[in-house]
C-alpha cells in the first residue's frame, strides 16, 4: 500500500481546545467553515481582482490619451482657418507723431499718415478769490455740465467755501469727468476745472439753478466766459490718411482703417507725411507653428508611453496592440505626411517648409526653412496648414469625431465602464454566494458536530459501562 502526503494546508476537523470545542463538540465549526469557504472565494475572487485592475489600468490610459488628444487639439485653433493666418502688424516710420498696432484682417500696405492737430480736453481757471479756500462763497444749487451730460451740486453752510465746492464736485453722483482743484496764488484762490474727456464737444458748463446769485462768480458758458480764463481747448485731432482728411474726438483713432489702432502723439511737420505699414505679422505665425510641433512632440510622446513595449524589463504600456490607439495613430500620421494641393509644387507638405520626422516619430522643426517659405509664398503656407484639405484642417476634423460624444474615445470608456460594473457586480454576486455557503456550511457542519458530540457521550458512557463489569477469568485444568 503507498501512502500520499498533503502539500496544502490541511483542513482542521477536531477541536484541540476545551474553548474550540465547547460544550463537547468535536469540531472546530466556525475555523472549518471559514477555511472551506476561502478555498472556494480566493481562486475566484483573485480572477475578478486581476480582470479589475487591467479594466482600470485601461480606463486610466484611455483618460490620459483623451486628454493628450484634446491638448494637441487646442493647437491647431492658431492654424486649422484662413483667419488664423490674417495676423497682421502696423508700425509707424515716425513714433513720436503716431504709434498703431493691427489686429486680424488688417488691410495690407502703406498708408501716409499726417497729424495736424490732436484732440484735447478743456481746463478753466476761475477769476481769484480773496484769501484762501477756505473764505466762504455762498450757498445754493450748481449744474455742472460735460458734454450732454449734467449733474448738480448743492452747496449748503456745510460746504460753500471755495475748498468745500471744489470738493463737492469731485464727490458728486453723476459726475461724468469734471476735476475740481483749488490753486493759490499771491492774489488769492482759484477754482481749476478739468475735464477727463478729449474732443470738440466735450465742453465745459457751469450754472447757477436756484434762481439766486450767490454762486454766480462760477458760472460759465459760450455767452458767460468772463469768471474763467480758458486754459486749453476741448477740441478734435485732425489727420488725414493717404489724402483723405478726418476728425476724432480722441488721441486714439479706432474706425479710420478696418483693423487697425492709431494712437496720436503729435503733430507731423508742415508738408511732411509720415508712414503707415501693415503687414502679415510672420513671426506670430511662425510662433504658432512652432508650437504646433512642440504639441505634436508632447502628444507623440503619449502614444509611446501608452503603446510600448520593453523588451529588456518585459514591461508593457497599457495599451499595447489597442486597435484605438493604433487607429489613432496611423490617422494622426497620414494627415502629417500628406500632400496638400496648395497652388505650389515648392510648398505641399510639412517637410517643404522645414518640418521633419525625427527616428522615434517626433517632429523637427527648421525656423530658417519657414521663414523663407512664408516669405517666398505665404499662400501656399497657410493653404498647406488651414486649406480645405489642410494639415491642420484635417487633424482638427479627426479630432473633433473622436473625441466626440458619440466618438470612438466615448465608445471605449462606456464598454470599458460596462465592464468595470460588471466585474463590480461579479464581485458582489460571488460575495453574496459565499455567504450563503457560509450560513449552509455552517448548518450542516453544527449539526454532524451536535452528533459527534453525542455519540463521544455515548462512547464515554460505553466505556466506563464496561469497566464496572466484573472481570471473567478462565481456569486452567
Amino acid at each position: 500500500m503507498t501512502s500520499t502526503t498533503a502539500t496544502s494546508n490541511p483542513v482542521s476537523v477536531a477541536s484541540n481546545t476545551s474553548a474550540g470545542a465547547a460544550g463537547g463538540s468535536v469540531i472546530n465549526v466556525s475555523a472549518l467553515v471559514q477555511q472551506l469557504v476561502t478555498a472556494t472565494q480566493v481562486p475566484q475572487q483573485n480572477l475578478i481582482t486581476a480582470q479589475t485592475q487591467t479594466v482600470t489600468t485601461q480606463i486610466s490610459a484611455l483618460g490620459t490619451l483623451k486628454g493628450a488628444l484634446s491638448t494637441f487639439q487646442a493647437s491647431l485653433s492658431a492654424l486649422d482657418t484662413p483667419n488664423a493666418f490674417n495676423a497682421e502688424t502696423a508700425t509707424s516710420s515716425n513714433t513720436a507723431a503716431f504709434t498703431a498696432t493691427a489686429s486680424s484682417g488688417a488691410p495690407i500696405g502703406s498708408y501716409s499718415v499726417t497729424v495736424s492737430q490732436l484732440a484735447s480736453a478743456q481746463q478753466l481757471l476761475s477769476n481769484k478769490f480773496t484769501g484762501t479756500g477756505t473764505t466762504t462763497v455762498g450757498t445754493g444749487t450748481l449744474q455742472v455740465s460735460l458734454g450732454s451730460k449734467s449733474f448738480n451740486v448743492s452747496i449748503t453752510s456745510s460746504n460753500e467755501t471755495l475748498a468745500g465746492i471744489a470738493s463737492a464736485i469731485n464727490t458728486a453722483s453723476g459726475n461724468p469727468g469734471v476735476t475740481a482743484t483749488i490753486i493759490q496764488g499771491t492774489d488769492g484762490a482759484h477754482l481749476l476745472l478739468s475735464s477727463s474727456q478729449t474732443g470738440a464737444a466735450n465742453t465745459i458748463q457751469v450754472t447757477e439753478t436756484d434762481g439766486g446769485s450767490a454762486l454766480s462768480a462760477l458760472t460759465y458758458d459760450s455767452g458767460n466766459t468772463a469768471n474763467y480764463t480758458q486754459q486749453s481747448q476741448a477740441q478734435d485731432a485732425q489727420y488725414s490718411i493717404s489724402g483723405v482728411s478726418a476728425t476724432s474726438p480722441s488721441n486714439t483713432v479706432t474706425n479710420a482703417l478696418n483693423g487697425v489702432t492709431l494712437s496720436l502723439l503729435s503733430t507731423t511737420a508742415a508738408n511732411t507725411a509720415a508712414t503707415l505699414n501693415v503687414s502679415t505679422n510672420t513671426t506670430t505665425i511662425e510662433t504658432n507653428i512652432g508650437a504646433f510641433v512642440t504639441a505634436y512632440n508632447t502628444l507623440a510622446g503619449q502614444f509611446s508611453t501608452l503603446g510600448s513595449y520593453d523588451s529588456t524589463t518585459g514591461s508593457a504600456g497599457p495599451m499595447m496592440g489597442n486597435a484605438l490607439l493604433s487607429s489613432i495613430q496611423n490617422g494622426v500620421k497620414n494627415a502629417l505626411y500628406s500632400i496638400v494641393n496648395t497652388g505650389s509644387a515648392s510648398y505641399s507638405s510639412l517637410a517643404s517648409v522645414g518640418i521633419t520626422s525625427n527616428n522615434d516619430g517626433t517632429l523637427s522643426l527648421n525656423q530658417a526653412t519657414l521663414s523663407t517659405a512664408l516669405s517666398t509664398n505665404f499662400s501656399a503656407v497657410s493653404q498647406l496648414f488651414s486649406g480645405s484639405n489642410g494639415v491642420a484642417t484635417n487633424l482638427n476634423t479627426q479630432l473633433t469625431t473622436a473625441l466626440s460624444a458619440k466618438g470612438v474615445i466615448a465608445s471605449n470608456s462606456t464598454s470599458l465602464t460596462n465592464q468595470s460594473n460588471a466585474l463590480t457586480k461579479k464581485s458582489n454576486d460571488l460575495q453574496t454566494q459565499m455567504d450563503a455557503l457560509t450560513a449552509s456550511l455552517t448548518r450542516q457542519y453544527s449539526t454532524l458536530n451536535t452528533l459527534l458530540s453525542s455519540l463521544q457521550s455515548m462512547s464515554s458512557y460505553l466505556t466506563q459501562a464496561f469497566a464496572t463489569l466484573p472481570t471473567v477469568q478462565n481456569k486452567s485444568g
